[in-house]
């Protein structure tokens, strides 16, 4: 900083006091700013333990690990499936090979975690209107979600409440012990409103309701969705949703059952002509009419319509997994302190109906996660010495599914989950926007030496700080913090696994290289990836790990999370 003064047209001596006084201001003021955006110094990084260490991670090794994970013959690594079960499997043989210790239940690489649901049971499933019998699979199907009642009609419309937009479709009407009828796009948005606006309108099942929610919220014993004629029409989608929702949703039993529903019933034509016979609006109408503000406005139907719905479950239990392995620091007291890394090995599984290639191979996603750990995780056990903290890598499981297996290791830890000091995601790192790539799906892909960077600073201005110097130490990445933002309309700090390591006050950072045309495709394939640059971005989460786990102390968290986050 030069202090410019008339002064310094004086002597020689008062040029040297003003310099000095200059110079006073700005060490008076130098700790003051400094504690909004503190320095780091990257040591460990620099030092030849590390340097060792971080050169076994390499392209062959990560395409080797990577042609298995994403191989057709995994059909998709879904939660649950014998592709999953055999990756799982696969990655545990890699860590017992590699030296690194199991940290699963019972001396196991594998954290159990029982899957559960409700299916329809063979008895099937029965509505009437009065005298009037329907037959279930042609005149309607229905949720897996065991049932025997029934109630007068109302006609809700499309069923949403959305105070910010005056929306709310029983104004006027008492659901309460009612069966409540909906339009057939019941899950479309008002006119006018997207999804990417709602964050923006309070807060869920307070300032605004989805149409099953609200239903259940003003006291209705069970919904009826009219399926739109289109719908109808197109046999193999209709049966595709039946099956898919008789046959019930799994769920980790541990995490606690899903909050009540309502039994649904879906009716087709002449179920729908039934309900509306005689009513003010008839069936026809709306079956063909959209949502959106174009359908009718709720009423309740003729007092003497009673409908009836028995539905009968049977419950069934499935078994699935996390992998977790640790590799032990060597500091005797810090040891017990960990720093995490976390990747999803599931997928999508496969896509029967689509032409051609079926299967979703999910080679950067999260493929590239899974690996990235694999190799981490090799090089760390074989290192010869290693920073003072341990390290526990966690496969997740059914990310695609709800984010189960990170929701269930951060409840139900199989070390101390105090004694995690950091967080360190990795979700899809090993694709490239490629020069004069004009597909528009593609325009948010990171480029060659580019990785996006999220949640760094959000809860740990240290973190923040060591990540960036680590960077400007060992690889130079260009770190975009585009989407390092929980307002952000994407959304992705909250879309990984990541976010039940911050709930729980774990500071986390994020990689992610960017979404693109091949994102839950079949096209997502080991031939996409650019391995240079994953190679690059691995060998830096590995340096951004090395620093955090040979720290004197852990990494101060002195921001809390957005409100909508906790």
């Amino acid at each position: 900083m030069k202090y410019r003064t008339p002064l310094q047209r004086g002597k020689r001596m008062l040029r040297r006091l003003a310099a000095a006084v200059s110079v006073s201001v700005v060490l008076l003021l130098e700790p003051a700013f400094g504690q909004s955006a503190p320095s780091f110094q990257a040591t460990a990084v620099k030092q030849s333990p590390f340097r060792k260490s971080v050169e076994q991670i390499s392209v062959p090794q990560l395409k080797d690990y990577l042609s298995f994970v994403a191989a057709d013959e995994m059909e998709g690594r879904s939660t649950p499936s014998r592709g999953l079960d055999t990756t799982a499997r696969f990655i545990a043989t890699m860590l017992a090979r590699g030296g690194v210790k199991p940290a699963g239940d019972d001396g196991t690489y594998f954290q159990r975690i029982v899957l559960k649901r409700e299916k329809l049971a063979a008895e099937g499933a029965e509505v009437s209107l009065g005298t009037q019998k329907f037959v279930h699979g042609k005149d309607f199907f229905v949720s897996a979600v065991a049932a025997n009642v029934s109630g007068g009609l109302v006609y809700g419309g499309d069923g949403w409440y959305i105070k910010a937009k005056n929306v709310d479709a029983y104004e006027g009407l008492d659901p309460k012990g009612k069966i409540v009828v909906l339009a057939g796009a019941s899950g479309r948005l008002p006119r006018g409103i997207s999804f990417n606006e709602m964050s923006s309108l309070g807060t869920r099942g307070e300032d605004w309701m989805d149409p099953a929610a609200y239903a259940q919220k003003k006291g209705a014993v069970a919904v009826v969705i009219l399926t739109p004629l289109l719908q109808q029409a197109n046999s193999e989608a209709l049966e595709a949703q039946r099956t898919r929702l008789e046959g019930g949703r799994l769920a980790p039993e541990k995490l606690g059952a899903p909050a009540a529903s309502l039994p649904v019933v879906y009716a087709n034509l002449r179920l729908a002509q039934a309900l509306f016979a005689r009513e003010k609006v008839d069936a026809a109408t709306l079956l063909e009419g959209g949502s959106g503000g174009t359908a009718p406005k709720p009423f309740a139907l003729s007092a003497d319509k009673q409908f009836e719905i028995s539905v009968k479950t049977v419950t069934e239990r499935v078994p699935s997994q996390n992998v977790v392995g640790i590799v032990e620091g060597s500091d005797p007291e810090l040891k017990g302190e960990y720093v995490a890394f976390g990747a999803h090995y599931d997928h999508s599984g496969t896509r029967p109906e689509a032409q051609g290639d079926t299967i979703l191979n999910g080679a950067d996603d999260d493929g590239s996660g899974t690996v990235a750990l694999m190799a981490m995780a090799e090089a760390l056990s074989k290192s010869s010495q290693r920073p003072r903290r341990s390290a526990i890598f966690v496969w997740h499981m059914g990310e695609e599914m709800g984010l189960w297996g990170s929701e269930y290791f951060a409840r139900f830890p199989t070390v101390p989950i105090e004694k995690i000091v950091a967080q360190l995601n990795i979700d899809m790192i090993g694709r490239t926007r490629v020069a004069g790539d004009s597909n528009p799906r593609n325009k948010d892909l990171s480029g060659p030496n580019e990785v996006y960077v999220i949640g760094s600073k959000m809860m740990s201005t240290e973190l923040g700080a060591l990540s960036e110097a680590v960077n400007d130490a060992f690889l130079k990445l260009s770190y975009n913090y585009k989407y390092d933002d929980p307002k952000d309309p994407e959304r992705f700090f909250y879309r990984s696994d990541h976010i039940h390591y911050a709930r729980k006050g774990i500071p986390i950072i994020f990689y992610f290289t960017g979404v693109h045309a091949d994102y839950h495709q079949p096209s997502d394939e080991v031939s996409k990836i650019d391995f240079a640059k994953f190679e690059k971005i691995t060998k830096s989460i590995y340096a951004t790990f090395w620093e955090i786990a040979d720290l004197k102390s852990r990494p101060k968290v002195d921001k809390g999370l957005p409100a909508e986050a906790r």
